[in-house]
């Protein structure tokens, strides 16, 4: 019996170790981020691609926005930002298509947090294509110039290669960060080894993660 309960011991200790060297300082392959089978093509030139897969109509995706957008400032002269909205059911369609629209018309820095206040603090709904124009319109945004944008053909383009892109990636749940079209990590995954975090607290793990692995595709480039 003691020599069974020191072998129990022993593997307790093995795995409690285990557990520490992981986290979001030291983040690993497999626990605070995924390393992707096959590398995705990249356009960042000698900087770092990084791009978010969001929704409009997710929760996580807006407590996360104001985090991620100051992150994103800090690290403009390294990196080059993306985002990639979902369009994995026909009523998230319509969200989609507004991204892209306020995206082609070179708005969505201006707009693209107040569609996230206008879902989350003012209920508003983009459940189909009336109610998108409408908030538009009272938004401030050439009705007729945003309704030509939103139908072109332009835009179902820019659709169908997001579509692509969340397939290629693998993406089955958001926000997902994805970084030099090889790794992948979110505020879930980054606090895998911490249960009871809070979501500021996952938010900040998860920007932890991200700078290592900024700095470690950065290094992959030399």
């Amino acid at each position: 019996m003691p020599t069974l309960f020191k072998i129990m011991l022993a593997l307790a200790l093995c795995g409690s170790s285990a557990g520490a060297s992981a986290s979001p300082e030291q983040p690993a392959s497999g626990a605070e981020y995924l390393t992707l089978a096959e590398t995705q093509n990249t356009d960042a030139g000698q900087k770092i691609e990084v791009t978010e897969f969001f929704a409009y109509y997710c929760p996580h995706c807006a407590s996360f926005e104001p985090v991620l957008a100051e992150w994103v400032k800090k690290n403009s002269d390294k990196i080059v930002f993306k985002r990639v909205h979902l369009g994995h059911t026909p009523a998230v369609v319509p969200q989609q298509r507004l991204y892209y629209t306020l995206e082609s018309m070179g708005i969505a820095p201006q707009y693209h947090p107040k569609v996230f206040t206008a879902m989350h603090e003012q209920r508003q709904r983009f459940g189909n294509d009336e109610q998108v124009f409408d908030w538009a319109a009272g938004a401030g945004i050439e009705r007729a110039a945003f309704t030509t944008a939103y139908r072109s053909f332009g835009i179902q383009a820019k659709l169908g290669r997001a579509n692509a892109m969340v397939a290629a990636y693998k993406v089955q749940d958001w926000p997902k960060i994805a970084i030099a079209g090889r790794y992948l990590t979110s505020p879930t995954q980054a606090s895998v080894a911490a249960a009871d975090a809070t979501e500021a607290q996952q938010h900040q793990m998860a920007l932890q993660v991200m700078d290592h692995l900024v700095a470690k595709a950065a290094a992959e480039k030399k």
